[in-house]
């Protein structure tokens, strides 16, 4: 397991939101959902995305932007645009669940600008992907021409058919859209990806974290984790410091409390002892005290304020 794979397998599409239809300048969708992620792609035409308190952004056919929320945005035709707000997303399925689906219809446009927009709310459960969104800006853009145009073109096939099992259909190419368009944001030229992404790459420390986050329950030492990755303490030490920003038991003991974290705030999961050795401690005494170390509570604080 790499370390992009753990942080964003709690992230997946539910009731994607999609129009399909002519839309007829001046318009302007407003998405209120506040998703932690909002994935925005348009097939045809264009139109300007507006972030609460961030400056628009174009997006043109081909192109996805991710709007990390919580604060809401709008998809106008022009910036400054007349028309009145259409609220979008604010019905959901199942608390915590992504928008329920829409058809989004307009009057036609005589002069034939048709424009069509898919969009997949994320609610991103839990603590696991706390990383992942702590290194996105409020806006993510990326352009046409990457490893998604062909998810595009499928997105594009399945919006023009109304076929049993489309909402599944939908939601999983978004969920691989969502994939494409990070990987390509965190690869772009001049980039500053996070830490955890670029060490990714390292040949030692890549093989240090994989095995961190395959298994994070076990006794591991800096002897260990150096014998599997086939280099010296020393040099695994300084390398993985150097590249990920802090010693390898440290970054595994940050890692085994967001687990914990993400197991205690499902208020019918195990007992904290329960969770204490499925991270890695067999005494629940020491798991309590390294939780709050890096939590600043103990974990049956956690729990009682992760109560919905």
């Amino acid at each position: 397991m790499d370390v992009f794979s753990d942080l964003i397998r709690g992230v997946r599409a539910h009731g994607s939101l999609f129009g399909s239809s002519t839309l007829s300048p001046p318009w302007s969708l407003h998405f209120v959902d506040g998703a932690p992620l909002t994935l925005c792609a348009v097939l045809t035409g264009a139109g300007w995305i507006v972030p609460e308190g961030a400056p628009p952004e174009p997006l043109r056919a081909g192109e996805t932007i991710i709007v990390r929320g919580p604060a809401t945005f709008t998809f106008v035709d022009e910036v400054g645009t007349r028309a009145e707000p259409i609220a979008c997303g604010e019905h959901r399925a199942t608390p915590g669940q992504g928008g329920t689906r829409h058809r989004l219809g307009w009057a036609d446009d005589p002069t034939g600008g048709e424009t069509t927009l898919i969009v997949g709310a994320y609610p991103v459960r839990g603590e696991l992907s706390r990383p992942l969104l702590d290194a996105l800006p409020v806006v993510v853009r990326v352009d046409a021409g990457g490893a998604g145009d062909p998810v595009l073109d499928h997105l594009a096939a399945e919006v023009a058919v109304d076929a049993p099992g489309q909402q599944v259909v939908l939601d999983r190419l978004l969920d691989w859209m969502l994939v494409c368009s990070l990987r390509e944001w965190f690869d772009r030229p001049g980039g500053a990806p996070p830490a955890w992404w670029a060490a990714q790459r390292d040949p030692v420390v890549g093989d240090a974290l994989r095995l961190l986050h395959a298994e994070p329950a076990a006794p591991w030492t800096v002897s260990k984790l150096a014998g599997r990755t086939g280099v010296s303490r020393s040099t695994l030490a300084k390398r993985f410091a150097d590249l990920v920003g802090e010693p390898p038991l440290t970054y595994l003991t940050r890692w085994r409390m967001t687990l914990a974290a993400d197991l205690l705030a499902d208020r019918e999961s195990s007992t904290i002892s329960d969770i204490a050795r499925t991270v890695g401690y067999s005494d629940p005494f020491g798991f309590s005290a390294a939780f709050k170390r890096v939590r600043g509570v103990n974990p049956s604080e956690f729990r009682r304020a992760a109560a919905p």
